[in-house]
């Protein structure tokens, strides 16, 4: 028995029970009471009284009639998916995504801001506010049926007081995110890092569903990774699990923002690559990106780069080549250490794989161990720009087919 099952508590057990049954009905339905019991190894009576529980909480609802093997068709049910919303919000360094989206995941609206250059933690959390606001009112339903906001955050996270303990590229710290949100909206607000969210919405509802040991990489203004293990999120002590960004790849490296030399996200973040083209220009080398910013060479950005390598610069395609050997160095890192079977690229840099994934996977090949490398695969994350936003809301989805959350509803 799990060491988690609060023994002897009638109510831990019925929760369980309701949790486990729910799940069933999300991942079967439409499905007869009978299939339940069968799928669950629950008696028939405990199906029958949960399901009548989930039923009046308009969780789940009657569908059509399933096929009879002798006797009356059994009444099918499935989850009333579009009776109840969630709000996902991705809390990024420069800009804050909001969407709604059904129980099923569908989204619904969405909303974009800008982030201003180093906001103070109240001019952040109006930020939040308003892009929730904006999304709930355009979605156009009865607020009550929003069963809460989850949020994928920036920096290092708290998820259990639900704070921002340190958003580095917003240079603030201890952001109440949870209590503003839940005295605003008087929802329940959860919060995770930006990329453990996105490693559970990969789990959910992307290219890591049913896969047991993945590992989710965004690459961006920064670099992070979520892990998935044995199908739960890992956290670490201290919540810092994945900083892949600020693993030492060159000990002769630049400086990264967290002080130290050579780390991943000094040399293959967003902001890297364009000081790394930046400075081969001034070296003497030719390119039409000094043009496209009319010699203000400054004004290049990763984004630039990635443009020019489509119509078929050299130095561009060079610098994202580069990258690629960088990015395939902390990779073959993380297949040494953690042997998982799948790793999902995602982010800004992602989109140049045509010019990264090669050498990325070359690099990989030569530096991890024969064995794991072999076991893994490496592909490009489909869910899109609201991946970080999907993350959001997969939060309250997790909570709710689990036995803490599902009491509550």
């Amino acid at each position: 028995m799990s060491k988690s099952i609060q023994v002897g508590s009638f109510q831990w057990m019925k929760s369980l029970n309701k949790s486990t049954i729910l799940n069933v009905i999300r991942l079967h339905g439409p499905i007869s009471r009978a299939e339940i019991a069968k799928l669950t190894k629950l008696t028939p009576p405990t199906v029958t009284n949960i399901v009548g529980e989930l039923l009046e909480s308009k969780l789940v609802v009657e569908s059509d009639l399933g096929e009879s093997t002798g006797g009356r068709k059994p009444i099918m049910l499935r989850i009333n998916s579009s009776a109840f919303y969630v709000v996902g919000v991705y809390a990024g360094a420069k800009k804050v995504r909001a969407v709604t989206a059904t129980l099923e995941g569908k989204i619904i609206r969405q909303a974009e801001a800008k982030v201003p250059f180093s906001p103070t933690v109240e001019e952040f959390l109006q930020i939040l506010k308003e892009n929730v606001h904006t999304v709930i009112k355009e979605t156009g339903t009865y607020k009550g049926c929003f069963l809460g906001i989850g949020i994928g955050m920036h920096g290092l996270v708290d998820p259990e007081k639900g704070v921002s303990i340190y958003a580095p590229n917003l240079y603030l710290r201890n952001i109440p995110v949870k209590d503003a949100l839940e005295k605003e909206f008087n929802l329940p607000v959860e919060i995770e890092n930006d990329v453990r969210a996105l490693a559970l919405a990969e789990s959910w509802f992307g290219q890591g569903q049913g896969i047991g040991n993945f590992i989710s990489v965004n690459i961006g203004t920064g670099i992070g990774a979520g892990i998935i293990m044995d199908h739960q999120l890992y956290h670490g002590t201290s919540f810092t699990a994945g900083e892949i960004g600020h693993t030492t790849i060159d000990v002769n490296g630049p400086k990264c923002s967290c002080g130290n030399f050579g780390c991943l996200e000094a040399l293959a973040a967003g902001p890297a690559i364009a000081r790394r083209a930046q400075q081969a220009i001034r070296l003497g080398k030719r390119s039409i990106l000094e043009q496209e910013v009319n010699g203000n060479i400054e004004e290049i950005t990763s984004e630039m780069i990635y443009l020019a390598a489509e119509r078929g610069d050299p130095l561009a395609i060079e610098v994202l080549a580069e990258t690629g050997r960088y990015l395939g160095i902390g990779i073959a890192n993380l297949i040494n250490t953690l042997n998982p079977s799948l790793i999902i690229l995602s982010g800004g840099v992602s989109r140049a794989e045509k010019f990264v994934l090669e050498s990325l996977k070359q690099t990989v090949e030569a530096r991890a161990l024969t064995t794991p490398a072999k076991a893994v695969s490496i592909v490009i994350s489909q869910l899109g720009p609201n991946a970080i936003a999907i993350g959001g809301f997969t939060l309250l989805l997790h909570k709710l087919f689990t036995p803490t959350g599902v009491s509550e509803v």
